[in-house]
């Protein structure tokens, strides 16, 4: 293991769960197939975010020190602009970034976690983790729905893979 995965994972062990959001889902594909829905420019704008919503990507570059801006459009036509700073990618395994507004002193940005574990028959497990600010953002976040919005999500994903 090298120091630098060391040290992220040591900072991911010692985060408060006071402040974490974790969600999960098994998926019918390889991991390799699953991940590279998460990397692909093609393929992640067309499955993520919560059902009837949509992606505007303005910038995208899925790598470590690479950067997505992008608008999710609700279905009423809001746009709500996102950006993700991606902190390491390491392809099949996982995906860590820096999510939020697309303004550099937003304080409500969370640190983002996507891990891929293949299991013994081909499918594959995605776990979202997210650590947020503080309790309190992380209670604000829960009480619209984040987690049932991240479900929403991860089964846009498996669509995707899955070809459904």
């Amino acid at each position: 293991m090298n120091e630098r995965f060391r040290r992220t994972v040591t900072d991911w062990s010692s985060s408060p769960l006071e402040r974490e959001i974790v969600v999960t889902r098994v998926v019918n594909a390889d991991r390799a197939t699953v991940c590279n829905a998460w990397t692909d420019h093609d393929q992640i704008t067309k499955w993520f975010g919560p059902d009837g919503f949509k992606c505007k990507t303005h910038e995208i570059d899925i790598r470590t020190g690479g950067v997505w801006r992008f608008d999710m459009v609700a279905p009423d036509g809001t746009c709500f602009s996102n950006r993700m700073d991606f902190v390491r990618v390491d392809v099949p395994e996982l995906i860590e970034a820096i999510h939020g507004k697309d303004a550099d002193e937003d304080p409500d940005r969370f640190r983002l976690l996507v891990t891929f574990d293949e299991q013994n028959d081909g499918k594959t497990v995605v776990t979202l983790r997210q650590i947020h600010p503080t309790q309190e953002r992380r209670n604000t976040v829960i009480g619209f729905g984040a987690v049932e919005l991240g479900g929403q999500t991860l089964s846009k994903l498996a669509a995707q893979v899955e070809g459904t």
